[in-house]
């Protein structure tokens, strides 16, 4: 069992971590890749073989029985663990302010349209799926959560921005504790009426343990932010003090009363979320690394652990009626009655038309399935297949609809995403000038008034804020851009914005200029991974550039043609540098050290010298 249990260990990280990898390169929703790699190993390589490459209730065996008589595992243990820490995160990414100035459509949504979507939901899941009325309430609410892992790749998939992105982006982020906390009150409630206690001591209990496990979190919250400002721990033990405490405070909760575990993760979450300290940014990256690698995995082990009698009964009737419901009845009717008045018509149909349930809704579909099962349930046990069943339709239609649809509605941003450029200076200005009159969108951002003058009288879109504190989370439209270049003349602060930027974009498009006084090697240099990729040559530094400037250089567009190649190009401007160079295709490619322009017809070079043709576009 020991060689089973490490070979197993391996597979699942493998093929979690592999679908992942495999999403990000094929710009797939990463739920569907990562399901279908459990099923591959579970259910259809049973049916193809006769038996499971994977079967996780077997391999995590301890050799006991549970209440019902079959193999006990530690699969729920570590289910369980696994969700504790995914709350924990997704309460660290709700912030107060934050919902307070997402808008009315999202307070509406979340406070309006969560209760109706759950009562609706329930009746969907009673009438359609054929479930009971206590599973039908549980699973309403679990799927109340539209989870900002699915809705985040969809927004940039479908070039989504404005009012709709922002209402999509934070209803997912604020809803996603919401679920689980309306499975738990449901389940606790039902839990109390099994044993027969009374009503109205119950419902006293319940409310105790909730106010006692939201205490519970909020105490390990402040305990930790409290240690931390107070520099009573090194700072590489900060993140694993972190996910230490985490499981500290669920299995203390857990112990005081069941499912009370997840309402004190929650609560530690949004405690820390909202509390003010200069480590929180670091910390929630780490979590977040740390919730990619559980969600794969719990992902892994779910739809492994499923049968080929589950996948068959995933393709009826009922399931078919349940999924139509909640995709054409209960969201448009729910987000529709609570937006109404706070977006316009044509933004409620894309927001009732788009809610994809993703990981944390199936993952907490799963933990309660086997509880409830336990607790007299039996219908409970098709939990987790009706969750994989929502989670594969909502993110395969939607994330195939919301770019038609949204363009249908007029809502879509036209062309690719483009560029933000940081740091106004004649050089960047001329820079953006040329990158904008090429058919990219540029957007310029500087935290002073003054210096953005040039970007003013060029009519350049501009962001006049700082790029990365939290009040541009809100007024920079993020889905404009999926390159970031930092040009400002102070290269620690580039080093800063590419640093903040690079999570989200991916450090392959992220640039900066080349260091001050020092080449990029040099032991005094910033750390290379600190910073951006260099764009142009080494050693074209922010003085070396304005240097040349103030020589009459400019920029230049060049389309090169079956006549005029790049080769020519090269002969004509041999000092030129190279900045960019937008393809045929639509695709814009930053150049610099190692990242030569390729060239070919129909092809856009973007570059910076002397001679300017009469195409070029002046810096000045």
């Amino acid at each position: 069992m020991h060689d089973n249990l490490i070979v197993a260990v391996a597979i699942i990280g493998a093929l979690g971590i592999g679908a992942q990898w495999l999403a990000w390169k094929l710009q797939a929703p990463a739920i569907v890749l990562m399901s279908a790699a459990g099923l591959i190993v579970g259910p259809l390589w049973a049916i193809a073989f006769g038996h499971p490459l994977l079967n996780p209730t077997e391999v995590f065996a301890t050799g006991g029985v549970d209440e019902l008589g079959n193999p006990e595992s530690l699969l729920r243990p570590i289910i369980s663990l696994a969700v504790a820490v995914i709350l924990f995160e997704g309460g660290l990414n709700l912030r107060f302010h934050e919902l307070k100035e997402s808008g009315a459509a999202v307070m509406r949504l979340v406070f309006l349209g969560t209760p109706i979507a759950w009562g609706l939901g329930t009746l969907a899941a009673h009438y359609a799926a054929g479930l009971s009325w206590s599973v039908s309430a549980l699973f309403a609410g679990i799927l109340v959560v539209t989870g900002p892992t699915v809705i985040m790749p969809l927004l940039r998939q479908s070039k989504l921005g404005g009012r709709v992105g922002s209402t999509l982006k934070w209803e997912g982020i604020v809803n996603d504790p919401v679920g689980a906390l309306l499975a738990v009150f449901v389940y606790e409630v039902l839990r109390v009426i099994n044993v027969g206690e009374n009503p109205w001591a119950a419902a006293s209990w319940i409310a105790f343990t909730a106010c006692l496990g939201g205490l519970l979190g909020v105490l390990f919250g402040m305990g930790l932010v409290r240690a931390f400002r107070q520099g009573w721990t090194a700072e590489y033990l900060k993140a694993p003090i972190l996910l230490a405490s985490v499981i500290g405070c669920y299995a203390l909760a857990e112990s005081i009363e069941h499912e009370t575990g997840l309402v004190a993760v929650t609560a530690f979450g949004i405690a820390l979320a909202n509390a003010r300290f200069a480590s929180l940014q670091e910390v929630r990256r780490f979590k977040e690394n740390i919730a990619v690698l559980l969600i794969s995995a719990v992902f892994v082990i779910l739809t492994a652990n499923l049968t080929p009698q589950d996948i068959a009964s995933a393709f009826n009737l009922p399931t078919l009626a349940f999924l139509v419901c909640m995709l054409f009845i209960v969201r448009p009717l729910s987000a529709g009655l609570s937006t109404l008045g706070a977006l316009e018509p044509s933004e409620s149909a894309l927001v009732g038309w788009i809610a994809p349930r993703g990981i944390v809704a199936v993952a907490i579909s799963g933990f309660f399935a086997d509880r409830m099962v336990l607790a007299g349930y039996e219908d409970a046990s098709r939990l987790t297949t009706l969750a994989f069943a929502m989670a594969f339709a909502t993110v395969v239609l939607h994330g195939f609809t919301i770019g038609p649809f949204a363009r249908w509605l007029g809502l879509a941003r036209k062309g690719r995403p483009g560029v933000l450029i940081v740091g106004s200076t004649q050089w960047s200005i001329g820079l953006a000038t040329c990158l904008r009159d090429s058919g990219v969108d540029v957007v310029l951002a500087d935290n002073n008034f003054d210096r953005l003058r040039g970007a003013r009288q060029a009519n350049i879109d501009r962001f006049w804020g700082e790029v990365v504190s939290e009040d541009a989370e809100f007024r920079l439209d993020h889905a404009r851009f999926e390159s970031v270049l930092a040009l400002s003349a102070n290269d620690p602060y580039n080093a800063l914005v590419c640093g903040h930027f690079a999570p989200e974009l991916g450090r392959h498009r992220i640039f900066q200029l080349s260091s001050q006084d020092m080449e990029e090697d040099d032991p005094r240099a910033i750390n290379l991974s600190a910073r951006g990729r260099t764009l142009a040559r080494r050693g074209r530094t922010y003085d070396s550039l304005m240097r040349d400037v103030y020589r009459g250089w400019g920029f230049a567009k060049t389309g090169l043609t079956e006549d005029y190649t790049l080769e020519n190009l090269q002969t004509d401007r041999p000092d030129a540098d190279f900045l960019a160079e937008l393809r045929a295709d639509g695709q814009l490619y930053f150049l610099g050290p190692s990242r030569e322009p390729k060239g070919g017809l129909g092809t856009v070079i973007i570059s910076f010298g002397p001679d300017i043709k009469a195409n070029a576009v002046n810096g000045d």
